[in-house]
């Protein structure tokens, strides 16, 4: 695991190796144990080192082939490297590591852009091929690992983080209007767009090839998530041994390492399961919690606090356990920090993953997460299950569209953005539908909306799960790594009927035959949901477990808004004078702030998002927050 960045004068300008060194040095973070820098004429190549497999100088960075015909800069783990480096043996590649990093070098030697169909794993990275005179980025098929690109004139510029830009004088950091608006409406961007105006990120499952004098191409999708119905001959309990084999290898898999390997451990079903299996084939395993102080806190916020649950399976697991407990005023502590790592905000109030990756950082640099699991085996049935009912896809985009509306209520958008409303902007609804661009599954009842909803939620939600999880861990040196985001696993999640995630299908099938277009009103419990999942790993841990609720990570911060920390959201989204108002309505967001205050609505997601724009204003469009402006306590930390 490791951070990238480099770039291509277009023009065919020669590189300046001081100028890529800088924007390395950017992400001296996320690679603490090395760092190297390659010119090749107009061509910039940048790696800072986190060893996790093989640990010795043979696997530094950038990589290039014996002939010297292509160099690497990687950032993941591949882990079915040792299956591939056979057959590449077989076919005469020779190695001089131990390092995945080599066979994805020598696979793309091999197979070319085809190569990355073969890889199981988390990846972001940049390869050089001085024979064909391209460039060519790829990005992992779930989008675990984030790869960023930005064309500046006559410079193409890309990194593992948006900061190592500003170390390049071509670069000035702006904020993108269109998307602050996808932002504000989303709390999340659905597709390339980010913050920082004419900065993309590279989807998930994509390849992107820059010609090394122009023009930059298009990406290029290599693969797609695809829930869709198809017969199934295998009995249930039959399913049940299959699911449980993946899993078993999944987490098998991804204990590939030469350093000690770690685990998040909740309350739950998922993270529990993971440490169950993982601590069977390891000596020794910490696993790491964060709690919540609740003392002042009532009603469904008390249930944010899982430690009880965790130290339960760690006792059952074997494992060293650590625990940090979080209070309203650690959220305050951090926010410089967090947003300074993040970057670009997405989904959720993100600071408790902050303090749990710099908990793991603490003791080790691999960490198993449970991401995943919710998206890929319907963990939030409330959701699916508000559309299964559609008429057709534009009933369908309206009311799934208007449940991510997260932020601000649908009345009140264009008054929040009215300082940065532009006629010809895209709508909302429009770059809603705009995921499902060249996705043809069909729509002919409950099940197919369903699907869809999957769809959406692994190419979005998750996708935004996924780069806070990266980037915040990063942030420490710590590589998270993601079970359940295997190939073998999520081939087979896609492909089970829905029948075997959701208890009541049968519900919305009939709601559907009797009112075609009937919305489906009745509440759905997040018990209803990862039916077969639960099945499944209900060997690994005790039935209360298997059979609880979902808890998400997060803090009880609605009522710490309104509680200890009112004076720190009045000082920060109450200012008229705060920098965010540069660009979102004062009057109309303050009103907002204030019904939650007030206690009449509970808008902490609108708070959290308000806090972390005014930071990232004040961080990232300042004087100074250029190349000289980067703050070492900030990236060293």
């Amino acid at each position: 695991m490791c951070g990238i960045a480099g770039y291509v004068n277009l023009d065919g300008r020669p590189a300046s190796p001081a100028i890529v060194k800088a924007m390395t040095d950017a992400l001296a973070h996320r690679g603490p144990d090395g760092e190297g820098q390659v010119v090749y004429e107009n061509v910039a190549l940048g790696h800072r080192r986190l060893a996790i497999i093989d640990l010795s100088p043979l696997a530094h960075q950038p990589m290039a082939t014996r002939d010297g015909a292509s160099t690497l800069t990687y950032n993941g783990e591949l882990y079915n490297f040792l299956g591939l480096r056979t057959q590449l043996e077989a076919l005469g590649h020779g190695f001089r590591s131990r390092s995945d990093t080599e066979v994805v070098l020598e696979a793309f030697a091999e197979w070319g852009e085809e190569a990355v169909s073969r890889f199981n794993g988390m990846f972001a990275f940049a390869i050089l091929s001085r024979r064909e005179r391209r460039l060519v980025l790829a990005r992992d098929r779930f989008g675990v690992k984030p790869i960023y690109y930005a064309q500046v004139g006559q410079v193409l510029l890309f990194a593992s983080e948006i900061k190592a830009f500003l170390a390049h004088p071509a670069f000035r950091a702006e904020i993108d209007p269109e998307g602050l608006r996808e932002y504000m409406t989303f709390q999340n961007f659905l597709n390339e767009r980010t913050l920082f105006r004419g900065v993309k990120i590279l989807p998930a499952g994509c390849v992107l090839s820059v010609a090394l004098d122009g023009p930059v191409g298009e990406p290029k999708r290599y693969w797609d998530f695809d829930f869709v119905e198809r017969p199934e001959e295998r009995g249930h309990e039959e399913l049940i041994e299959e699911l449980d084999r993946l899993f078993v290898q999944a987490v098998s898999r991804q204990l590939v390492s030469d350093v000690p390997v770690s685990a998040y451990l909740s309350g739950g079903i998922d993270t529990g399961s993971i440490t169950a299996v993982a601590s069977r084939q390891l000596s020794s395993m910490r696993t790491f919690t964060i709690g919540f102080d609740v003392r002042s806190i009532s009603g469904l916020e008390l249930a944010y606090d899982e430690r009880e649950g965790a130290e339960f399976m760690s006792s059952l697991c074997r494992t060293e356990h650590y625990e940090m407990v979080l209070k309203s005023g650690d959220m305050e502590r951090a926010i410089e920090r967090l947003v300074w790592h993040l970057e670009e905000p997405r989904v959720g109030q993100s600071y408790p993953n902050f303090y749990a990756a710099k908990l793991a950082g603490s003791f080790d640099k691999v960490v198993l997460s449970g991401a995943g699991g919710d998206e890929l085996f319907a963990g939030y049935p409330w959701r699916y299950y508000r559309a299964a009912s559609s008429a057709n896809f534009d009933d369908y985009a309206e009311r799934y569209f208007e449940f991510w509306q997260r932020l601000v209520p649908g009345d009140s958008f264009d008054a929040v953005t009215e300082p940065i409303r532009d006629p010809n902007s895209q709508g909302m609804l429009d770059i809603f539908k705009g995921v499902f661009r060249g996705h043809q599954n069909p729509l002919n009842g409950p099940v197919d909306y369903i699907n869809h909803s999957l769809y959406f939620e692994a190419r979005t939600f998750l996708h935004g799960l996924l780069v806070v999880e990266d980037k915040l861990s990063m942030a420490y040196g710590l590589e998270s790594r993601v079970p359940f985001l295997d190939n073998d696993l999520v081939d087979f999640a896609m492909r089970l009927p829905a029948r075997y995630k959701l208890a009541d299908l049968d519900h919305a099938v009939r709601a559907n035959e009797n009112e075609p277009g009937a919305k489906t009103t009745r509440y759905h419990h997040s018990k209803d949901g990862k039916v077969i999942l639960r099945q499944a790993l209900a060997r690994y841990v005790p039935e209360k477990v298997a059979t609880g609720a979902k808890q998400g990570f997060s803090g009880p911060d609605a009522s710490w808004f309104r509680g200890e920390s009112i004076d720190y959201v009045r000082d920060k989204v109450l200012d008229r004078n705060a920098k965010l108002y540069d660009f979102l309505d004062f009057g109309t967001v303050s009103g907002l702030v204030q019904d939650h205050l007030d206690g009449r609505e509970n808008r902490r997601l609108l708070i959290w998002s308000l806090i972390y724009l005014e930071s990232w204003c004040r961080q990232f469009l300042s004087p100074g927050s250029g190349a000289h402006g980067l703050k070492s306590e900030m990236v060293l930390s």
